[in-house]
């Protein structure tokens, strides 16, 4: 559909066509002659039939916008095809503009027609577009100045609509070797839950090669004769657990915030250079969890599902992403996430202190009234940041892998708060994300008396080498059960 813009109708040889013409007429009237004024009502004229054409016949076009790849990493380039194809004919022509939000720089104009068309006129054009930001930029749409055949009138239109450019934030690629002790051979990890007891899950069975030794039931093998072995086990996808705090407090102070709070781009998500550095990480270190063979699950800091804000992601409410369709799902879902904005936080001493929730022990055994992890269904006083949500959904034995905190400038409360956690957790790896590193010291004290992996980073430090660094220790140690009561 087309929406008409207010501009000049002539061009300026329309205008030299009507000033010729007045001319003629002022000769006509001078020198008495009958031809010269049939000449200056001709030149006078033809103009204004130009313009009313253009209006009686208003140009149509479809409009459709390809992009190569669908979804762009944040640094890498876009090709994008545009076609135009004329609803009706239109012998003019025309110079067209695409409209591209402010951080793509100038609009790329082209003519139409183009210098080879296709069936039915259409005409295409390809560009290339980059952004070291990622977001979801509205392209388009496209403004069109009309030109009849004579190249007297002018019409400008927009023309179609805009499509969605998803810019995702770029994969830091990171060591491997971290993720060796979480998994077997088979790239499986064991846990402790049990299975439906049935003719082939019960509690003891043959031994089969491979079996370790130490899994041998000496008496089930007196009994039967046989080398039995413990089925204790059960081998379940690996499942790792990333949390991501958005809470706009965490994040908005330092030198360089400001920068980041007043973007010129309206479409680009609320951030600051440390939220950047955190989706950063978070799209690093799920990606190569995931290119390794974990299910991951993306939560916020009140155990909602982490995509569940923002405006990029296909599926909001899911939180668990597994295989290259999850690195793919996970990149688009984080490129429009922005900050949660709040009237208060616990960080900042807004809201009264929370005691500490009380954290069953971790069992063998799923606790029959252990609620699965569904974050957007549970009670909003359960919500609170670190809090009782976060806490239950960690006792549920499915979730019971690996855990990973992307936070900012986290208070001591909220460290409190999220401390036990690591009792539910083979490996707890926190990072908190500061321009600032000495005001997170409290809360790294806390986290890693409770036997967190926890440290500081600034935005300026790459992803690879925090990871590096923070993970292999962590994933290496054995967590200490029974530390609570």
């Amino acid at each position: 559909m087309l929406s008409r813009v207010r501009t000049r109708m002539l061009t300026g040889r329309g205008f030299g066509v009507a000033a010729a013409g007045v001319a003629a007429l002022l000769g006509a009237q001078v020198l008495g002659r009958r031809d010269l004024l049939l000449l200056a009502v001709f030149l006078i004229l033809l103009p204004l039939a130009s313009v009313l054409a253009l209006r009686l016949m208003r140009p149509a076009f479809t409009v459709q916008r390809t992009f190569s790849p669908p979804s762009a990493d944040a640094g890498n380039a876009v090709n994008i095809s545009l076609t135009l194809t004329p609803v009706r004919p239109f012998g003019g022509t025309a110079r067209m503009r695409e409209g591209l939000p402010a951080r793509f720089g100038a609009s790329p104009e082209f003519g139409f027609p183009a210098g080879s068309t296709g069936p039915g006129g259409t005409s295409r054009y390809e560009y290339r577009l980059r952004s070291s930001r990622r977001g979801l930029y509205q392209i388009g749409p496209v403004s069109a100045g009309f030109h009849d055949p004579f190249g007297l009138a002018v019409l400008r239109h927009t023309i179609g609509g805009t499509d969605a450019l998803v810019v995702k934030p770029a994969p830091a690629e990171l060591p491997a070797a971290i993720l060796d002790g979480l998994r077997g051979a088979d790239g499986s990890v064991s846990t402790r839950r049990h299975g439906i007891p049935s003719q082939d899950d019960v509690t003891t069975r043959e031994y089969r090669h491979g079996d370790p030794m130490r899994r041998v039931h000496w008496s089930a093998t007196a009994r039967h004769g046989k080398l039995m072995v413990r089925q204790e086990e059960t081998v379940t996808t690996p499942r790792a657990t990333i949390l991501l705090d958005q809470r706009e407090a965490s994040y908005d102070h330092g030198f360089l915030s400001p920068f980041w709070a007043d973007s010129p781009d309206a479409s680009a998500p609320a951030s600051s250079e440390a939220f950047e550095w955190a989706v950063s990480a978070v799209m690093s270190i799920g990606a190569h969890m995931m290119e390794h063979g974990f299910a991951v699950r993306l939560v916020d800091a009140a155990a909602r599902p982490g995509l569940a804000r923002s405006p990029s992601a296909a599926a909001p409410q899911v939180d668990t992403f597994s295989g290259a369709a999850g690195v793919l799902d996970l990149g688009e879902g984080l490129a429009a996430l922005g900050l949660e904005p709040s009237a208060g936080s616990a960080s900042q001493g807004a809201q009264p202190r929370r005691a500490r929730p009380a954290l069953r022990k971790p069992t063998d055994q799923a606790s029959p009234g252990a609620p699965a992890w569904t974050g957007a269904q549970l009670p909003a006083g359960s919500l609170a940041p670190f809090g009782d949500a976060l806490a239950e959904a960690l006792q549920d034995p499915r979730n019971r892998g690996p855990l990973v905190v992307i936070a900012g400038q986290i208070s001591a409360e909220d460290a409190h708060r999220l401390a036990p956690a690591a009792d539910y957790a083979p490996a707890a790896i926190a990072v908190l994300v500061s321009e600032r590193p000495g005001s997170v010291a409290p809360a790294l004290t806390i986290l890693r008396s409770a036997g967190w992996t926890a440290l500081t980073v600034e935005p300026s430090q790459p992803v690879a080498a925090v990871w590096s660094s923070a993970g292999e220790p962590a994933i290496r140690t054995a967590v200490p059960q029974g530390r609570l009561p």
